[in-house]
């Protein structure tokens, strides 16, 4: 579903991206793991056509994303607070991705229901804007709207960050049952080895832009992660 082909992206003399080949099926999922300034959220942004790649190009769906909209309706990612509506309630906010996405406001309230656990009574009928919340309750606001209108590929940078241990698990649990649906690709990066190798069946390592592993998931992946991040 992707193909990325000769992609960087660099910043005068600083190359902060260099991938000559990845290819992720449809149906995967992928977790996207490195250290601060490793590249992950470079290329979650070339992706999503947030930032012009400087040589190279991806391919979603064979849709070049650079040179058309094509791949928008079928792709949804949460990336940061920048994705949210401050002045908007989370309801309104969810009603407002729904209709982009050709969902009513009762679609989106069966739709929601199955979120009880996530949300945790701290979300909905609060009368709060998105801005007021807090940073975790921002975080599980734009995760779940990023779900909305059965997307073929969802995008989510740092999910677990920010989130109470509770909520990590209860995320963990969603995300996996996510990824089991083969109709569907979903892409994660994270800081914790631990959860991402849980949730994901291939593991991409990046270091300063490069792509240095490209592992199935194992039971010693979590172990081989841990042996080259110590190091």
């Amino acid at each position: 579903m992707i193909q990325a082909t000769n992609l960087t992206k660099k910043y005068g003399d600083v190359t902060v991206l260099n991938i000559k080949n990845l290819h992720i099926k449809k149906g995967q999922s992928i977790g996207l793991v490195g250290n601060n300034g490793a590249g992950k959220t470079t290329f979650f942004n070339l992706l999503l056509d947030l930032i012009e790649p400087t040589t190279g190009e991806i391919l979603n769906n064979n849709i070049k994303v650079d040179k058309s909209e094509d791949w928008k309706p079928f792709t949804s990612a949460f990336i940061d607070e920048s994705f949210l509506i401050g002045y908007l309630t989370p309801e309104e906010y969810f009603y407002f991705i729904g209709e982009l996405r050709g969902k009513s406001k009762t679609d989106i309230d069966d739709f929601l229901t199955q979120f009880t656990e996530i949300f945790n009574d701290e979300i909905l009928n609060k009368k709060k804007y998105l801005r007021d919340l807090s940073k975790g309750n921002q975080k599980k606001a734009g995760i779940i709207a990023a779900l909305i209108g059965e997307p073929e590929l969802i995008i989510l940078d740092e999910p677990f960050a920010n989130l109470d241990p509770t909520t990590q698990i209860r995320l963990k649990k969603m995300l996996t049952s996510l990824t089991k649906n083969k109709n569907v690709t979903v892409l994660i990066s994270s800081h914790d080895l631990g959860h991402v190798t849980e949730v994901c069946e291939r593991i991409i390592v990046l270091d300063k832009g490069n792509l240095i592993k490209d592992l199935q998931t194992s039971p010693e992946t979590l172990k081989e992660l841990e042996a080259h991040f110590t190091v």
